[in-house]
């Protein structure tokens, strides 16, 4: 394959976001009679799900406090429904356990999910939620649980394989993707629209960029010479000056090297995703030590790709400057400190804490890729937006391998359908303080 010297449609970036915007943004210009797959361009600097989207967890949920996450949530489900076997994708459900604190908004959740028409089931109190979960875990346990939200639809999709399936369907559109093409730069026009994008291999001349990146988007940020801190205007009106624009966190993420049929329910099934918050005090499984009495959240699940039991708990704020981490988020330095070095014993005793089945299993737990470290925006929820007059940034503030729908709906925006599911994520929000709401959950994208 040649190296083209210009492409109409330059999209950076070979995961998720990327090849689900090729993907739509042909099928958009070929029903506009506008052109068709030839006219874009997928390049990453490395390969194919090469990046966050090949080691996600890969959870689909639409378990979110926010009415715009849950709405678009909502539409990205119906994506990984419309053909399961290509994305790899498991519809098992998923399930939020909650204590008390907590019981209020995941109420919320339930009322809203019932009103966009999103199937789940509400239990309250303690002991209707106990004998509710025991009805599918006859182990479980997890004291001081008084809610449970279980999201019929919803589940998990195999990470890497998911992604084949998508870059599938935009080369099966005419859609080219080249990897081991790094961005150096762009250039741009007196009025600052990108014409060229400046790249390891040569330079490309193009009309519209697009930016789905994953953690590397403060590089390409950067290079734009887009703000790196901002004046956040908070709902009450107070202004916040010189908020860094990203942050990194350390996503938690492990697997537990068991049969993952050890998980299955009661009656032999595949169980749902399961998602733990907790404020009662987690005590090792090793010695009774004591682990933490904050709060914590761990979730779960049974994945053949994975090889055992694979999950995460709560993340925690990289302490290395931004610039720093933003040259190559998953370098070699990264296993330093992507999962810290207590995380396996807190998870494999915080599963302890919720089955009996996971006792005595720490041994079994397997150190192996996943995780990874995660740039967040900073109110935590993406950022969709254009700049620049014509670079699209999708910044998914690690929201991003369960909406494999967002590309469908940045295509449209390219193509001139402004997108309602969208509006609620501009980068002008934090300048009105028309920010996202937030909730009691111990995760910062909840």
């Amino acid at each position: 394959m040649s190296f083209p010297s210009r492409s109409p449609y330059v999209i950076i970036g070979a995961g998720i976001h990327g090849l689900s915007t090729a993907w739509h943004l042909a099928r958009e210009l070929r029903a506009a009679g506008r052109g068709d797959g030839s006219d874009i361009l997928v390049i990453d600097k490395t390969a194919i799900a090469s990046g966050a989207s090949g080691i996600a967890c890969g959870v689909v949920r639409n378990n979110y406090f926010q009415p715009a996450m849950r709405e678009l949530m909502a539409h990205s489900v119906d994506v990984w429904e419309s053909d399961p076997e290509a994305f790899h994708y498991h519809p098992v459900g998923y399930m939020q356990i909650s204590p008390e604190v907590m019981r209020d908004d995941v109420a919320t959740i339930a009322a809203q999910q019932e009103a966009i028409g999103y199937e789940s089931v509400f239990i309250e109190g303690e002991k209707a939620s106990r004998d509710y979960m025991r009805e599918f875990f006859h182990d479980w346990q997890a004291p001081g649980t008084t809610s449970v939200l279980h999201e019929k639809r919803g589940g998990y999709a195999n990470n890497t394989a998911s992604i084949y399936g998508l870059a599938g369907k935009a080369e099966a559109e005419g859609v080219r993707i080249l990897t081991g093409v790094g961005v150096n730069g762009f250039e741009r026009d007196a009025s600052g629209a990108v014409t060229k994008v400046k790249t390891s291999r040569g330079d490309i001349e193009t009309d519209y960029v697009v930016v789905g990146v994953g953690p590397w988007v403060k590089q390409i940020w950067d290079m734009l010479e887009l703000p790196a801190a901002i004046t956040v205007r908070d709902p009450k009106g107070g202004e916040h000056p010189d908020v860094p624009m990203w942050t990194y966190w350390s996503l938690q993420e492990g697997t537990l090297g068991v049969d993952p049929d050890l998980q299955k329910t009661n009656d032999g099934q595949m169980p749902p995703v399961i998602h733990v918050d907790s404020d009662q005090p987690l005590y090792s499984d090793v010695d009774g030590s004591l682990i933490t009495e904050k709060m914590w959240g761990i979730y779960y699940k049974p994945d053949f790709h994975f090889g055992g039991i694979q999950g995460g708990a709560s993340p925690f704020p990289v302490d290395r400057p931004a610039d720093e981490v933003a040259v190559d988020p998953y370098g070699p330095e990264s296993p330093d400190f992507v999962v810290g070095p207590d995380f396996a014993h807190m998870w494999v005793s915080a599963l302890a804490f919720c089955q009996d089945r996971f006792k005595n299993t720490l041994e079994r737990y397997k150190n192996e890729p996943s995780g990874g470290i995660g740039c967040f925006t900073p109110d935590n929820f993406p950022v969709f937006d254009a700049f620049c007059d014509n670079c699209y940034f999708i910044a998914d503030s690690n929201h991003g391998y369960k909406m494999i729908g967002v590309g469908a709906l940045v295509a449209q925006e390219i193509i001139g359908r402004e997108s309602e599911l969208l509006k609620p994520f501009r980068f002008d929000r934090y300048r009105t303080g028309d920010l996202h709401p937030t909730s009691n959950s111990p995760f910062p994208w909840s």
